[in-house]
């Protein structure tokens, strides 16, 4: 998805309007629904990261085990995405252990990387208040992309069900419900300002933030 290594030490060697932190993982269970509790762990061990609008968090991929968790894999990362200018408040989580439900995790020192342009991208999962059918909700996400001015082709992705790829993640007490959304025919200054800005509510808890899919080089 990414490229061009920097080394993470000299933080005043940095250009960059956004870049991406990968850490390796060490650890072997989550639950699936984790990006409350994984964004809550951080703002615990960072207080100044809470609230941080620019704060994007890619909840970590594993193997599902169909009964609410999810094995982690040596391909498990915890990726944050921000400006350049933010990186060393988030290299502070670099050796920190999350407390994450039941469940623990420890952060290795991540690499970075520049975010690199695609003609495809895709959001595991964009939430948008108030748009909770697929037709409606598309069309909310059009309007958001028309605002930032990007361009592209927007659809809903389909489950094994053959269905729009309804999601839901849970914070607290109540439900969030989101689809997967898919944008192809991007430019390339649109692909990586989709990937900067993303689109809908919580991307600090995993949600509207784009990467590329499977195959994209």
């Amino acid at each position: 998805m990414l490229a061009t290594e920097s080394q993470p030490r000299n933080f005043g060697s940095f250009n960059l309007p956004h870049v991406e932190l990968s850490f390796n993982i060490i650890g072997q269970i989550l639950p699936a629904d984790h990006g409350y509790a994984l964004y809550s762990a951080i703002a615990h061990l960072c207080p100044e990261l809470h609230q941080q609008k620019w704060l994007s968090l890619q909840t970590v991929m594993g193997i599902p085990d169909g009964q609410g968790k999810i094995y982690l894999t040596d391909k498990s990362r915890l990726r944050v995405r921000l400006s350049g200018d933010m990186v060393p408040m988030v290299y502070l989580l670099a050796g920190k252990q999350l407390k994450i439900g039941t469940h623990s995790i420890r952060l290795s020192i991540p690499q970075i990387f520049m975010l690199q342009p695609a003609s495809r991208l895709r959001s595991r999962i964009v939430t948008i208040k108030g748009f909770q059918e697929p037709e409606l909700f598309l069309d909310a996400a059009k309007r958001q992309l028309d605002a930032l001015s990007i361009q592209g082709t927007v659809s809903i992705p389909l489950n094994d069900k053959k269905e729009p790829d309804r999601k839901a993640i849970k914070i607290k007490s109540y439900t969030v419900v989101g689809f997967g959304l898919e944008v192809r025919n991007l430019c390339d200054e649109d692909s990586i300002k989709l990937q900067t800005a993303g689109i809908g509510g919580k991307r600090r808890m995993g949600c509207g933030v784009f990467a590329l899919t499977r195959g994209e080089v």
